[in-house]
């Protein structure tokens, strides 16, 4: 009888946290609007902050917030460019981009907010992983150089590069890096640089490169996507969250 309660209540559990919906949350960050995606399955469930490439928050982002929260994760995919402000042209996203890595400080107070926008709306872990995509990718690094009190920062083919002035002497969590080896935009040099760096300031890291994989691999329904390498880079990273998260009941 003991078996079959429990086993009924996995089973409650699992419908309810696949059944989680998500829902548009605006916020507010030195009077400019923004607007994120927030999905949570559970009011204890741990945090996933997850940052958009360089098109804005779009239903690439909203498919993969609900991925994550199937597994039992809160997701809040942040907003660093403006309530619909959502750029087609390439023009619009390299300005948009441009603007943030010339204004490192307005970043980094874009990503806070979202942080503490999540935990506004419900959030009662304190456990939490950033994880970013292209420009997402190097907003969360930006984000674990910061300091912020994390468990862990990701990056999916993101930008490498470690602007002058900077390094990860203050980083608090782990760093996993995932990234095509046919990449064009960001190289292996790049690659190569940013492991030295993450060494030099002992952050516990794990950096994996996909062969054939090029810039943006991840993109469902693009010339780019490699279904191998996404789907091998995917397994990696739930399994990163398995090791690095827990729920606020089970917390180290």
């Amino acid at each position: 009888m003991r078996s079959l309660i429990i086993l009924i209540f996995l089973l409650c559990t699992a419908i309810i946290a696949s059944a989680a919906t998500g829902q548009r949350i605006g916020y507010t960050v030195n009077g400019t609007d923004y607007e994120g995606y927030f999905i949570i399955p559970s009011v204890n469930a741990p945090l996933v902050l997850l940052v958009h490439d360089w098109d804005g928050l779009t239903d690439y982002e909203i498919k993969r917030a609900e991925m994550l929260a199937d597994l039992g994760y809160a997701v809040f995919a942040a907003d660093l460019f403006g309530k619909g402000v959502r750029p087609t042209a390439m023009e619009d996203k390299k300005k948009l981009t441009g603007d943030l890595y010339q204004n490192r400080k307005k970043m980094r107070e874009l990503l806070e907010a979202a942080l503490a926008t999540a935990r506004k709306n419900g959030i009662t872990s304190s456990q939490a992983v950033a994880v970013g995509y292209c420009f997402g990718g190097a907003a969360v690094l930006e984000m674990a150089r910061s300091g912020a009190d994390l468990k862990g920062f990701v990056t999916f083919h993101g930008g490498l590069t470690t602007p002058a002035g900077q390094d990860y002497s203050k980083t608090k969590g782990q760093v996993l890096i995932l990234h095509g080896t046919a990449d064009e935009s960001v190289s292996m040099n790049d690659f190569a640089l940013l492991a030295q760096d993450l060494e030099k300031a002992h952050v516990s890291h794990e950096m994996i490169t996909y062969s054939g994989a090029p810039h943006a691999f991840t993109v469902f329904n693009s010339e780019r996507y490699r279904e191998d390498a996404d789907k091998k880079s995917w397994r990696r990273f739930t399994e990163f969250l398995a090791d690095t998260l827990h729920s606020e009941d089970n917390a180290q």
